[in-house]
């Protein structure tokens, strides 16, 4: 668990996501020509605001899961914007002065600052005239890496002559600025902009450095040359959905080129509890998990050349040399082609005895809220079980969950590493996603997740932040087929990085060509990827969507979920719902809503910005 500080405000950090949620997604509510104004606005402060002291090229950032970050606020009236935006690249603790009012010193706030590695101050260009300000940012300087964040005129460059920090400084001190500069510190938006004007002997005039994007960037859908006013059927879809009760809440996210221009939450977290819907929320994404856990941590073992996809089970899991898998080729696994059957209903196997509502060391795998499996149940009932069945449509596309907890026994056995924990440290911890993992309840409160079922049959229970399907949970919540959960901004993240080609916050996650072959159509009796849902040549499906192009890829959830990318149009389109809450429903599936969304968002780009 991360250290709680007693003066920093943890409440200010969830105001500001939810605020920066409303601010820059509200465009389904705003009319376009305002948007176009806003748009003009914001441009102007990126295209004026400069990089000064960037020598180190600390910025945009990199490595970000070898860094700890915090954001202090110097007497400035934007920290919630300001911290908010942070809080979409990286987890960012915030700090403010306002805070150590009771001090002559700043010195118990530096004292404060000591488990982080890098430290961002924003502040108002006057707050530099103030001799504790100054006296700290020269203190902190000394002994850290930090960046300082300079808003409206200033002629106060001076007192920064001593030191050789990042500087960035926005010629404005506004609300539109604060949204502004964290995502070029972070490379949403690029640097541009040289000094027209000698301030000291160090900052002189035509100093300041350029960088290019690495990130998303987070705006309106005019800055993507989309009119906000056509994305309001997605408004009109998703209020169906709630209204038809087919999933009691949802949270819709589009990026276009590499711009995150529509995210918003729609309903409640259950028809009855009245928790309001939050983008931030988290939700378990089911069938997802094998897109965003399990195949790139396969594409990641190709890499390095420990898996060949051409080599059979049997030479990677000693326990499956004497089953039927033996044979089975890892490629015929992630085409679904293995010929395995599509489901055990593990849960169906438990026996009195077998499990307890109390945790011990004989029954120490926890399964939902005083539910705990005995141990082994997994090495000793479900794999077995695995292990044994009966293969009977080799070489024809049949769907099946087994095939991804074969993955899972596969990448653990050639990484030594949990996937869990390869998962995190390989990908979500660098890319800077903060809510994506496994077993949730672990690190965040029942409030940040979405519930899923009210389970009468197994669990009797409702799941709070324990996976839905019953065999991830039989194993302990992680498992190559489900168990993942995140939130909408955290996917949106990790799937631009798909989009480019495996590069993302100036780090190369795969080569393109892997990309490429994993996402592109590999089989010859399905339209599958490697571990990859793709379009479907059969026109009549309209899957995933009437107007999907061919090179789009991603999954669907059995919770109620979807990704898909579509490279022909720059889109990562992201839909989370938890429709089998109270039970399983089907209207989501019956009414279209995902597909129907994702045409809307087809439409709207059509239209353009007319």
């Amino acid at each position: 668990m991360e250290k709680k500080y007693s003066r920093k405000s943890n409440l200010a950090g969830i105001i500001a996501t939810s605020f920066m949620a409303l601010f820059t997604f509200s465009a389904c509510a705003q009319n376009h020509q305002q948007n176009q104004q806003k748009i003009g606005i914001f441009n102007n402060i990126s295209s004026n605001t400069v990089l000064l002291n960037n020598e180190t090229q600390l910025i945009p950032l990199t490595a970000l899961n070898q860094k700890n970050i915090a954001a202090v606020s110097l007497e400035f009236n934007y920290r919630s914007s300001f911290d908010s935006l942070l809080n979409k690249y990286a987890k960012v603790s915030s700090f403010s002065s306002d805070a150590y009012q009771a001090y002559s010193t700043l010195d118990e706030l530096e004292d404060d600052l000591k488990y982080f590695n890098l430290v961002i101050v924003a502040l108002p260009a006057s707050a530099m005239n103030n001799p504790r300000n100054a006296n700290f940012i020269n203190s902190l300087a000394k002994s850290k890496k930090i960046i300082v964040s300079l808003f409206g005129e200033t002629g106060s460059l001076l007192a920064l002559d001593g030191i050789n920090t990042p500087i960035v400084w926005a010629n404005q001190n506004n609300e539109e600025a604060a949204l502004t500069v964290p995502q070029m510190i972070f490379g949403g938006i690029p640097f541009t902009k040289k000094l027209t004007a000698s301030y000291s002997s160090k900052y002189t005039v035509g100093q300041g450095a350029s960088t290019s994007q690495t990130r998303l960037k987070y705006t309106l859908p005019e800055d993507a040359g989309v009119n906000s006013d056509n994305l309001r059927e997605i408004d009109n879809i998703a209020n169906e959905a709630i209204r038809e009760k087919a999933a009691p809440g949802i949270v819709v996210l589009v990026a276009k080129d590499g711009k995150v221009i529509f995210n918003k939450a729609y309903g409640n977290h259950t028809y009855t509890n009245g928790l309001t819907e939050k983008v931030t929320d988290i939700f378990d994404l089911a069938s997802l998990t094998k897109t965003t856990a399990t195949t790139p941590t396969v594409m990641r073992l190709f890499e390095e050349h420990k898996l060949n996809l051409d080599t059979n089970i049997g030479a990677y899991i000693p326990r499956a040399r004497l089953s039927p898998m033996n044979p089975i080729k890892v490629r015929e696994v992630m085409l679904h082609q293995a010929g395995f059957i599509p489901f055990i209903p593990f849960h169906d196997f438990i026996k009195p005895g077998d499990y307890s509502r109390d945790s011990s060391a004989a029954f120490p795998t926890k399964v939902a809220d005083n539910y705990y499996i005995k141990k082994g149940f997994f090495k000793d009932v479900m794999w077995p079980k695995m292990l044994n069945s009966p293969i009977r449509t080799r070489g024809k596309y049949v769907y099946s969950d087994i095939s991804m907890y074969v993955m899972k026994e596969i990448c653990e056995r050639l990484s030594g590493v949990p996937l869990d924990t390869y998962v995190w440290e390989n990908f979500y911890k660098p890319l800077g996603m903060q809510t994506a993992g496994f077993l949730p309840r672990n690190r965040f409160s029942k409030d940040q997740i979405v519930p899923t079922e009210q389970d009468n049959y197994f669990r009797k229970t409702l799941l709070e932040g324990y996976v839905h399907d019953q065999g991830a949970a039989l194993a302990g919540g992680v498992s190559g087929h489900a168990g993942l959960f995140s939130s909408a901004n955290d996917l949106a993240i990790i799937y631009q990085m798909l989009l480019n080609k495996g590069s993302y916050g100036g780090t190369q996650y795969f080569q393109p060509q892997t990309v490429d072959m994993f996402t592109k159509k590999q089989s010859d009796v399905s339209r599958r990827g490697l571990g990859f849902d793709r379009w479907d040549p059969d026109a009549t499906k309209k899957y995933p969507s009437e107007l999907a192009s061919p090179l789009t890829f991603g999954h669907t959830g059995y919770t109620g979920t979807a990704v898909w990318v579509d490279p022909a149009k720059g889109l990562v389109y992201i839909f989370l719902s938890n429709r089998v809450n109270p039970t399983v429903s089907e209207k989501l599936g019956n009414l279209k809503i995902r597909p129907r969304i994702q045409d809307a968002i087809y439409k709207a780009f059509e239209k353009g910005n007319n």
